[in-house]
């Protein structure tokens, strides 16, 4: 149930399995900070960022996802994700559903106001939800997936609501984290939040200037103020950091991977929720990938670590499903996973393909039947890259995959194609592979690229057993048990390889001041944190 809207072609790259390993060094980074790094806040903390194309704060409908970092100090939910990724109630008292799942109560926490003054209530809520699910009808919004979970609304009072759903899941929520806003200001170019920091004053594509909330609800902030600069360009952003002009710097620029953690310096790896993907079209007949074992083959092929090392700098977190790996939903299966081109070789050369280094610069090839005659087929694959503006690095990830296939023998031709094109490919399934990114929801429910006929699901994949999985998912109520799904949901993904995961695409947070203490640093709660600093 993640959005689809957002996806983007791209090259695939190779970096296994270390989010755990991450989240070790953040908490490390976190308890021992270097001597000569600040460990205190001043009053004002400044910050850079990339920002050219927000003109109105309205969290229903961002336009960039960094920017997104900030609003999330001004604006809360019902629910937020805590560093195990897990939801706990904020503006939200208590929330409680019915026996069969399909209506949740929601008891709004008394005592909190908007920064205009205004208290928050359920009709506030409810205003917000409709909202959303207007924006959802065309497509538009940040939270356009909720249309897939809340079906209806309606206030019992101002301090309660009933939300009806069409998944009654633990998930729900998860979908709960949406930013609550005044009823007459759902549609405002800035409206009023509930958080910790208020906005003073912004000029589009210049600058920002939040204030500490002194009437905050969990607690006035200890930071008094953040002014935030927006650059056109990573280079300005960099060398606005470099040449001390501010604080701090958040990038997603692959070129962060350079600055690394010093006396007086900082690199914080942050996860977005960018999920790039080796997409491979298993449709019924789309010879040769509607092999399962050719696809494993070249599941085994590819040493995607390395890619990720060599490519990214450490700017991508390996994954090898749509879960993020180091969290409470991922699976692992190490074995399954690991490069390995001698599984590879031995694969192919159990489905009949045969290799000659002598002849075709040892491209495999085989014998098939078509209409009562023998042909012969080379194992000669297609890979689509979507390059983005000031980013090269998909076809040089492109041109990895290319050259690790070849070692195994299996011939691919790297095309870089608009991303019009590519949407078009993928949309017909005219494609053998293509690398491509969906931006995944908050709700952890991967059944958007794994159900047929939904919105994800690109390579033809259809199975029974993951249908039944999912469904079964949706479904559950209890935490214990939608956490087993999702792990039976990635080991039915790891049996089938219905395309390959790669990687989550990182972001980094360069800064002087330790001015949080959270073990999960991720998107879009980069900052998360700031206000409990010095308390």
């Amino acid at each position: 149930m993640q959005s689809i809207s957002n996806i983007i072609i791209k090259k695939t790259a190779k970096w296994a399995k270390p989010l755990l390993r991450l989240t070790a060094a953040l908490i490390a980074l976190t308890f021992f900070c270097p001597p000569a790094l600040a460990t205190t806040m001043d009053d004002i903390l400044s910050l850079a960022m990339i920002s050219v194309k927000t003109q109105y704060i309205n969290p229903l409908q961002a336009e960039e996802r960094e920017f997104q970092s900030l609003t999330a100090l001004v604006y809360e939910g019902l629910f937020s994700l805590d560093d195990d990724y897990m939801p706990k109630l904020c503006l939200a008292a208590s929330c409680d559903s019915t026996t069969d799942g399909k209506s949740w109560t929601v008891r709004i926490r008394p005592n909190v106001y908007f920064h205009d003054g205004q208290p928050c209530t359920a009709y506030d809520v409810e205003a917000t939800i409709n909202e959303i699910l207007r924006l959802a009808e065309t497509g538009l919004g940040q939270y356009n997936q909720l249309r897939y979970i809340i079906s209806k609304v309606s206030v019992n009072s101002a301090e309660s609501l009933q939300i009806s759903v069409n998944r009654p899941y633990y998930a729900v929520r998860f979908a709960l984290t949406f930013p609550v806003l005044p009823r007459d200001q759902v549609q405002a170019a800035q409206p009023a939040g509930t958080g910790p920091f208020k906005i003073d004053q912004f000029l589009p594509a210049n600058i920002l200037q939040l204030s500490a909330n002194e009437n905050y609800w969990n607690g006035a902030p200890s930071v008094k103020g953040i002014n935030v600069e927006f650059k056109a360009t990573n280079r300005e952003l960099i060398m606005d950091y470099e040449y001390n002009r501010v604080d701090a710097a958040i990038t997603r620029s692959a070129s962060a991977g350079q600055y690394q953690t010093g006396l007086t310096n900082l690199n914080i790896a942050y996860r977005t929720r960018q999920l790039e993907t080796l997409l491979l079209n298993d449709s019924a007949n789309a010879f040769p990938l509607d092999n399962v074992e050719v696809r494993k083959a070249i599941r085994y092929a590819i040493d995607f670590d390395n890619i990720a090392n060599t490519v990214y700098m450490g700017m991508a977190k390996r994954t090898d499903t749509p879960m993020p790996a180091g969290t409470w939903m991922y699976k692992d299966n190490e074995e399954a996973y690991s490069y390995n081109p001698d599984k590879a070789r031995q694969i192919l050369d159990e489905q009949g393909w045969k290799s000659n280094p002598s002849r075709d610069n040892g491209i495999r090839y085989t014998t098939v039947t078509v209409k009562g005659k023998q042909e012969e087929r080379r194992l000669r694959l297609g890979l689509y890259v979507y390059e983005e503006q000031e980013n090269s690095v998909r076809v040089q990830v492109a041109g990895m995959i290319a050259d690790y296939l070849a070692a195994v023998g299996i011939s691919v031709h790297v095309e870089t194609v608009s991303f019009a094109t590519a949407a078009a490919r993928l949309q017909a399934r005219n494609y053998d592979m293509a690398i491509a990114a969906f931006q995944m929801d908050v709700v952890p429910d991967p059944g958007f690229l794994l159900m047929p006929g939904n919105t994800g699901n690109y390579t033809g994949y259809r199975s029974t057993a993951m249908d039944k999985l999912c469904k079964a998912m949706r479904e559950e109520r209890e935490f214990a048990h939608y956490k087993q799904l999702l792990w039976d949901i990635q080991d039915q993904f790891c049996q089938d390889c219905p395309f390959i995961c790669m990687w989550y695409r990182a972001g980094a947070l360069l800064t002087r001041k330790v001015f949080t203490t959270v073990r999960d640093v991720r998107e879009p709660e980069i900052l998360r944190g700031i206000e409990e600093v010095g308390r």
